[in-house]
């Protein structure tokens, strides 16, 4: 059996040949790379961290993965981060759609078509939702490098809604689209476990390895402590996916619980130190798969915590809908530029309803959104 190595090193990739004693063909195949490197034979290799092949059929893909796993070629490297960092810079928008479609906010004309071909239903409301959905996501899924579809906005349409959920998902996968499921999960360790496989991991039935929502980053919800993440951190670590712990959230009765005082501290100081503990051995570069959610709401405590997680990269809800400006988010930042992603809702797929970009109408809602991204990218480098 012999391997040969191609072409040069491509948007972390590189083009590598196996040949197969079994018909003498060459199966050409792509490997996602890493910063590790070891050695085979001569040849001098970045660790592999995903397999994709780039010819089809199921025995060369099974002898492909079953060769290289037997010559100890392919490794883990935690790499979430680092994906999402190279996105942010590719479109040059640190920022994150938040998919939080509520019924009122699609437009009539969406909603008469699907209750027209449903019935005034579940599932009429839900292809509503998906309808939605897509048109926005067609409109910016070039301008920015991730998402985030808030699940409780789909679960109040029952399965129906876990259903387009899924869809939009797989959908913003396609598009090449870093999903950010939030969820806010958070339980005792088993339950905890389930809802990690569920979401980021991957569930054995039978001889098969299944994922379910198959998100990228899950939000959690650290109330319960170490039992509660430990089993999300497990996951991230054998899947290459990410988290983002609520530490200091945008709501405005955030403080009832989040700012009290233990021993001197805030309780928010007290999470990001376990944060910065549990993303320790999640490490990516210079930052932890393991973020923070940090409101923009509350500027002063952003930029304690940024001080206090210089690992840690976080993900800042606020901006716009909620009060938070782009001066407000400046101290989420590193001197770098990196450091956060920024999320915005309402402000992107509810565009159209503003005063703002009334010219667009509810007939070309997503264009309307695909500009109100454009302006919110703007407004966030002004300060950076």
């Amino acid at each position: 059996m012999g391997i040969s190595f191609q072409g040069g090193v491509y948007d972390r990739s590189i083009g590598i040949e196996l040949g197969f004693a079994a018909g003498q063909e060459l199966i050409s195949h792509r490997f996602s790379l890493s910063g590790v490197f070891f050695v085979y034979g001569s040849v001098k290799i970045i660790a592999i961290l995903e397999y994709h092949s780039l010819k089809q059929g199921t025995l060369y893909d099974k002898m492909g993965k079953e060769f290289m796993q037997s010559e100890k070629l392919v490794t883990k490297e935690n790499i979430m981060i680092s994906q999402l960092i190279e996105k942010i810079k590719k479109t040059n928008a640190p920022i994150c759609v938040g998919l939080d479609p509520m019924l009122s906010y699609v437009p009539e004309h969406v909603v008469k078509k699907s209750l027209d071909a449903y019935g005034e239903t579940l599932e009429g409301a839900a292809d509503a939702i998906w309808q939605f959905n897509k048109e926005i996501i067609d409109h910016t899924f070039d301008l920015i490098p991730a998402v985030k579809p808030q699940i409780a906005m789909y679960e109040q349409f029952g399965i129906e809604g876990l259903i387009v959920y899924k869809k939009t998902v797989d959908y913003c996968h396609e598009k090449g689209l870093i999903v950010i499921g939030d969820a806010k999960r958070g339980d005792i360790g088993s339950t905890s476990a389930a809802y990690a496989t569920g979401h980021l991991g991957r569930v054995q039935v039978g001889s098969k390895s299944l994922s379910g929502f198959n998100v990228d980053i899950l939000t959690v919800n650290p109330y319960l402590g170490t039992d509660g993440v430990k089993p999300f951190v497990d996951v991230c670590k054998s899947e290459d996916k990410g988290l983002f712990v609520l530490v200091k959230t945008s709501n405005p009765s955030s403080g009832e619980f989040q700012d009290r005082l233990i021993d001197g501290k805030p309780l928010y100081e007290w999470v990001a130190a376990k944060v910065e503990e549990w993303g320790a051995d999640c490490m990516d570069g210079e930052y932890s798969n393991v973020g923070a959610v940090v409101g923009a709401t509350y500027p002063e405590m952003s930029k304690i915590l940024r001080k206090l997680m210089p690992r840690t990269y976080f993900l800042v809800p606020g901006y716009g809908a909620q009060g938070g400006t782009a001066a407000d988010l400046k101290d989420c930042f590193n001197q770098d530029g990196l450091g956060a992603i920024v999320n915005s809702s309402r402000g992107i797929i509810a565009a159209y309803k503003q005063e703002k970009y009334k010219n667009f109408g509810p007939e070309h809602f997503g264009e309307a959104s695909r500009q109100a991204v454009i302006d919110m990218v703007a407004d966030i480098s002004s300060v950076l």
